[in-house]
């Protein structure tokens, strides 16, 4: 059912980029909005990896600086049938993790030094399995997707408010109101969409963690520590790559539902709660 949701939010994120191409220069401009998702797409999917661990200055970790971290990668990869992917470490007392790479074949996991520090053994596992999930249903991937297409979406609506503005021709000029209207609403449409996607393959991640430990609620207590380390010590970051964390990097009030790059907390710990009582 996940995958399912997911493939109709990205089906919608690049039908709103062709529509916006079609406003802009009609069949044309229709064909250059598919021409430029095809694109971005590719761009994503060789370097989306490299982007996001420049982007927290992620380190890469030997077995011999980090014994114990590649073991449980090493095992973990083992149980869930995937090749053990590159492992890095994030140089920042914050309390994060996540995973990246376009396939399981090209993949990296990137911790920060205060989860290594904070977390037990056992809940440090969980949130390794979350994030080998991500690999493994090929989530990161298709999180660069949908943020490469929203990111066209925006350019786009801009394009059309310039090429409104600056039109000689009166009668193929669109209307100013609808123009301003597209320039605001698509980019926001675009964003709870791709927000949408996040959030279903955060509980998907959350599942998959539950399968591979057996212990879903050594998952449901490191949620509950990321928390309270998010609100204490918030990770810098870019909000283009916030939902590659497995949890949101900002402190205080939480986003409204739609703008949530993840679901909430309690959410999540409700879902593997029942999971556990499942599996009993």
């Amino acid at each position: 059912m996940n995958q399912i949701k997911t493939v109709a939010l990205l089906a919608l994120l690049t039908g709103l980029l062709v529509w916006i191409g079609g406003i802009i220069g009609g069949q044309t401009g229709m064909f250059m909005g598919l021409i430029m998702a095809a694109v971005m797409n590719l761009g994503s999917w060789f370097f989306s990896d490299k982007i996001a661990l420049a982007a927290y200055s992620a380190q890469p970790v030997s077995p011999a600086q980090a014994p114990e971290l590649h073991k449980m990668v090493d095992n973990l990869s083992q149980r869930a049938g995937i090749p053990t992917p590159a492992v890095y470490v994030i140089p920042t007392p914050a309390v994060n993790a996540f995973a990246t790479g376009r396939s399981p074949q090209h993949a990296a996991v990137a911790v920060t030094e205060g989860i290594l520090q904070l977390m037990p053994a056992d809940e440090l596992e969980a949130v390794i399995a979350h994030e080998l999930s991500h690999i493994m249903n090929r989530d990161t991937l298709t999180q660069a997707v949908a943020a490469t297409i929203g990111g066209a979406i925006s350019y786009l609506a801009q394009m059309a408010m310039w090429f409104g503005a600056f039109s000689s021709n009166d009668e193929n000029r669109p209307n100013p109101i609808a123009l301003l209207m597209l320039t605001i609403l698509a980019p926001i449409a675009a964003t709870v969409v791709q927000m949408a996607i996040s959030r279903t393959r955060e509980f998907a991640a959350d599942a998959g963690s539950a399968e591979l430990t057996r212990n879903p609620r050594a998952l449901a207590n490191a949620l509950q520590r990321l928390e309270m380390g998010a609100r204490q010590i918030p990770m810098n970051s870019n909000p283009a790559f916030s939902p590659l964390l497995i949890i949101e990097p900002f402190t205080g009030q939480a986003f409204a539902n739609l703008f949530a790059t993840h679901p909430s907390t309690e959410a999540r710990i409700q879902r593997l709660l029942e999971l556990e009582q499942q599996m009993r």
